[in-house]
């Protein structure tokens, strides 16, 4: 804050299917998220995102919760993680049998929305593009996290022409770097693999816009 530094973070929540020292629960994820919402949402160029690791990770009621949170907050964002690959995706229908597809998972608990960021996105359902065009839900290509582990080739331009909002990060856990220039030269390989390669003005923009 007093630097002036632009950033935007916050609590990843998991109530189940994780290591024990890292599960919080339904409650202390709504109360704790919400403290540091209230500490550092709008301060100097600070906001807060509310931040479901994925659902995988997230009991219904987790979900819920975090969904009414960020009904009670409207100004921030809400991160989290979709449809990076194939064995994920089964995973999650296990999990949510209800479910039409993994992006209704945050829907129906609240969790899609224009301020929503949705990473990886790599294996999406016809139903899913369309609903995150409907709201502008933005996807975030994390290309270096996508070829390290073998998860797929993200379709920028093909989402693009959607008009979905896309962005362009590191992937913290899954990745293989940090920096934000390899990042871009990792997008524009996928790029050439889909045969779509991206201008280095496109890059630019979306690693910093």
């Amino acid at each position: 804050e007093e630097r002036g530094q632009r950033i935007v973070a916050g609590k990843t929540c998991m109530d189940r299917n994780a290591p024990e020292g890292l599960r919080d629960t339904v409650q202390s994820a709504y109360d704790d998220s919400k403290a540091l919402i209230e500490r550092w949402h709008g301060k100097g160029r600070a906001s807060y995102a509310i931040t479901p690791r994925f659902s995988p990770t997230s009991t219904p009621e987790q979900l819920s919760a975090l969904g009414a949170l960020w009904a009670e907050h409207p100004t921030c964002l809400m991160q989290t993680h979709l449809s990076e690959q194939t064995d994920e995706i089964e995973w999650v229908r296990g999990l949510f049998p209800e479910a039409r597809d993994y992006l209704d998972t945050y829907e129906v608990h609240g969790l899609l929305g224009e301020r929503g960021l949705y990473g990886h996105a790599i294996h999406l359902e016809p139903r899913e593009i369309d609903r995150l065009a409907e709201v502008s839900g933005a996807l975030v290509h994390c290309p270096t996290s996508n070829t390290f582990i073998g998860s797929g080739l993200f379709d920028m331009t093909g989402l693009a022409a959607r008009g979905i909002p896309l962005a362009l990060a590191t992937d913290t856990g899954g990745g293989s770097s940090f920096s934000m220039l390899r990042t871009m030269a990792a997008a524009y390989e996928v790029g050439q693999l889909r045969g779509t390669p991206l201008h280095a003005a496109q890059l630019i923009w979306l690693a910093t816009a």
